[in-house]
């Protein structure tokens, strides 16, 4: 995968949690943990399968809580809402042999990553088919080395989104980041396409797509790809640089519901794509490609679980 377009997706993805419930009223959240076993390395430079391997293993927990909510003349919510979302992640690799690593990761792989955000959204309705929503964010992304003020990133945007019908909506605007070093504005894009039958499908950008059918009202067969990823700011020769960390997933994944509040989603599959990349927090590297390509994994399985919660 391009590395831009990783990051950009990062950003993507960030705005696609906060819009996922924005016409939530109450309190939400969701806990998960997902597993990557150990699989093998394949050496960028010529594409060969070596004898190193790595895991991944990681835990994630997010919640929303609104603050304010008003309904408006067109009886939509005007809501204000604060959120967190905080992910930890190890990783072992083993039988490593630092020639067959790129430049950029010799001294290894990283064996920790952490992602922590807080922040707040406001979300109201400018016409009968039209909303806006305002949110910024800061957090901490480091692979734990060293946590200092390189490790902070702002993030912000403010994205108009169109209501088609209700299965369709569309969203654009510009993302406030310093990822890249100094603050920069980039173009943010949300796509939701879904349907509610009994046998149901949604597509989000960048997010992933599923295909489901809804067996009885507490249980749901679907089978996903999605795309999920890490970023952390590192020093590669004493250079801030970031880190990424990008997986897209393949599986199934029963939904079962407990109750008004309570919904259990397991998954098992497989990873169709794994593999670091890294860029210069400089606004000309953005675009910029590499003479090779990045490290990757061989495929193998994946699995998780996720509890959620509204209330």
């Amino acid at each position: 995968m391009n590395k831009t377009v990783f990051y950009l997706s990062q950003l993507f993805l960030f705005l696609l949690v906060t819009i996922s419930a924005r016409s939530q009223s109450g309190i939400s959240g969701e806990f998960k943990v997902d597993y990557v076993p150990f699989s093998k390395y394949v050496r960028p430079m010529d594409s060969t399968k070596t004898n190193a391997e790595s895991d991944f293993k990681r835990a994630k927990i997010s919640f929303e809580v609104p603050i304010s909510m008003k309904m408006d003349k067109y009886n939509h919510p005007k809501l204000w809402t604060v959120f967190f979302q905080g992910a930890y992640a190890r990783m072992d690799n083993k039988n490593y042999e630092i020639q067959s690593l790129p430049v950029e990761f010799q001294g290894g792989f990283p064996n920790k990553l952490l992602n922590t955000q807080i922040g707040i959204k406001h979300i109201r309705s400018i016409s009968p088919s039209w909303s806006l929503l305002i949110m910024g964010s800061v957090g901490v992304y480091t692979d734990m080395v060293e946590i200092n003020k390189d490790d902070v990133l702002i993030q912000g945007g403010v994205l108009f989104i169109k209501q088609f019908n209700p299965n369709l909506s569309l969203g654009v605007g510009p993302v406030l980041t310093n990822s890249f070093g100094v603050p920069m504005v980039l173009p943010g894009i949300y796509f939701n396409w879904e349907s509610h039958g009994a046998l149901h499908f949604k597509v989000t950008f960048p997010e992933g797509m599923e295909l489901g059918y809804r067996m009885s009202d507490n249980l749901d067969l679907k089978a996903v790809v999605e795309l999920s990823g890490m970023t952390a700011e590192t020093k590669i020769g004493n250079k801030s640089t970031l880190l990424g960390y990008q997986q897209i997933i393949a599986g199934l994944r029963p939904q079962l519901k407990f109750g008004e509040h309570w919904t259990l989603e397991p998954t098992a599959g497989t990873t169709l794509v794994r593999n670091f990349s890294t860029t210069n927090r400089k606004i000309r590297d953005i675009f910029k490609e590499k003479d090779i390509a990045d490290p990757r994994f061989t495929t193998t399985f994946y699995g998780a679980i996720a509890l959620k919660w509204k209330f």
